[in-house]
């Protein structure tokens, strides 16, 4: 997602980073089930999945830490209530942005109906299966969703936050075990990219 740093949320991106994880050990060299510290199976191995919401400015807004074998689509309401943006006078933090664009995996009726009831435009592309399924649905499968290429463009400005964060190597490699943890590492990260100019 992305927004500017001045309160104004107006050009969100999605995006996930699948850092591959040494696996966790218990005694005996038997691998413990990690769920609870967002750890998991994925076909890379033991992982983890940061999910992101930034600026276009290459900072983070946002993020929820689970495990590689989980959803992408279900994180994506997560995500978006992370969102804080102090406003420059007082009162309640911003937290609806005026645009949201993502990557196709967080494509799901529930997101778009989410998104349409908080009157959040988005430019989310949709996966040729739900196109599939839509067409086969008929009148019932409801209208297509639109798609602006020339918007879309710009989700690589939330890979480029993503980037930016690998280049932390605790980040990148997840030596912490505990999700506590490694959900501060990431934030002093973030923290770190809003501090550096540029």
């Amino acid at each position: 997602m992305g927004h500017g740093a001045g309160g104004d949320l107006s050009d969100e991106e999605w995006t996930r980073l699948e850092p591959h994880l040494p696996a966790n050990r218990g005694r005996g060299g038997r691998a413990r089930h990690r769920s609870d510290e967002a750890l998991g199976r994925s076909r890379g191995g033991l992982t983890c999945k940061i999910h992101l919401a930034g600026e276009g400015g290459r900072r983070p807004l946002g993020f929820v830490v689970t495990p590689g074998q989980r959803g992408d689509a279900p994180q994506m309401i997560p995500v978006l209530e992370e969102i804080r943006v102090p406003r420059q006078a007082d009162g309640r933090p911003r937290t609806r942005p005026d645009h949201v664009g993502g990557h196709k995996a967080y494509s799901s009726r529930r997101n778009r109906r989410h998104l349409r009831r908080r009157q959040i435009k988005h430019t989310i592309p949709e996966p040729r299966d739900q196109r599939a399924n839509r067409r086969r649905r008929g009148s019932q499968g409801g209208k297509p969703t639109g798609f602006d290429k020339t918007i879309y463009r710009r989700r690589d400005e939330v890979e480029r936050t993503v980037n930016r964060l690998e280049n932390f190597r605790a980040i990148a490699t997840r030596y912490d075990k505990r999700a506590y943890v490694f959900h501060g590492t990431v934030t002093v990260a973030a923290i770190r990219l809003w501090l550096r100019p540029g």
